[in-house]
């Protein structure tokens, strides 16, 4: 499920090698919108011809350069996300809708993703509570269906990690890191590029660090702030995880409360503390 936090590595961060273990260690999940969600194969669309499906056009660069300028400019972001995990060989499906905000402040940034609903294959929508939350020292994890709470140590108080820097070693990330390291890991190539909207299809390279996790990577940004709208991404294991934001809105104020909890009652409680 922490797999959720490729929303914000999309956002910002850098490619950062990480290995299958380290991702068990603090991840699984995914989902979904009403815009195409079939990855692409990273061919040029009609609307773009001559840019589109170039791995190393300047247009693509000035792309990358502009996310990277809008993700260093980001001090807060909250949206309502649609996050649909697929796995097509079995024929399953599973929605969950929710709410994330980040928020960076003096001694730390924040992360706080709640899920709300949830609906499996075609069955009906059902209420559903689970909430993480990072603080840049624990992951906590508030499970409402089991009434369990899990508080993981990433950091020592003293070292504290950034929401994006735990994101980055869970999934492939696009934003702060340097174009140069991108192109390292993925053939880059621009899919289309409307008036509002551009997609890019990063395809894993046979020698990528990622080689073993990911297939491709589809992202639609929006040009208006320069963000994710979307993001697919196809495992080896041929699993889609789907993300949708929906009514982001970057930048404005949000209280540190927001990520403030308290433990339900009745619910049991695990601390796993840092691995020295």
């Amino acid at each position: 499920m922490l797999r959720i936090l490729i929303i914000l590595a999309v956002i910002v961060g850098g490619c950062s090698p990480v290995t299958r273990a380290e991702q068990t260690a603090v991840s699984q999940g995914a989902d979904t919108n009403s815009v195409d969600s079939t990855p692409s194969t990273g061919s040029p669309d009609n609307g773009v011809r001559g840019q589109a499906g170039q791995a190393s056009s300047p247009r693509v660069d000035k792309i990358l350069n502009d996310l990277h300028k809008s993700a260093a400019n980001l001090k807060s972001y909250q949206c309502k996300i649609e996050y649909l995990f697929s796995q097509p060989v079995l024929e399953s499906k599973t929605l969950r809708t929710g709410t994330l905000y980040y928020a960076r402040f003096d001694k730390a940034s924040k992360l706080k993703i709640e899920f709300n609903t949830l609906t499996q294959e075609d069955g009906p929508q059902q209420k559903y509570t689970e909430i993480y939350i990072f603080d840049g020292q624990w992951l906590t994890h508030i499970d409402y269906q089991v009434k369990q709470v899990q508080k993981r140590q990433l950091a020592e108080a003293n070292e504290l990690i950034d929401a994006f820097e735990l994101a980055k070693r869970n999934f492939p990330i696009i934003g702060f890191g340097k174009t140069e390291d991108l192109r390292k890991q993925f053939d880059v190539n621009l899919v289309s590029d409307s008036n509002n909207q551009i997609q890019l299809n990063l395809k894993v390279k046979p020698d990528s660090d990622y080689k073993d996790e990911y297939k491709t990577v589809d992202v639609w940004l929006d040009k208006t702030l320069m963000l994710p709208d979307k993001l697919v991404a196809v495992s080896t294991q041929g699993d889609i995880y789907e993300i949708i934001f929906i009514n982001p809105k970057a930048n404005e104020k949000i209280d540190e409360e927001v990520f403030e909890f308290k433990i339900p009652e009745g619910f049991g409680e695990e601390i796993i503390p840092l691995k020295k």
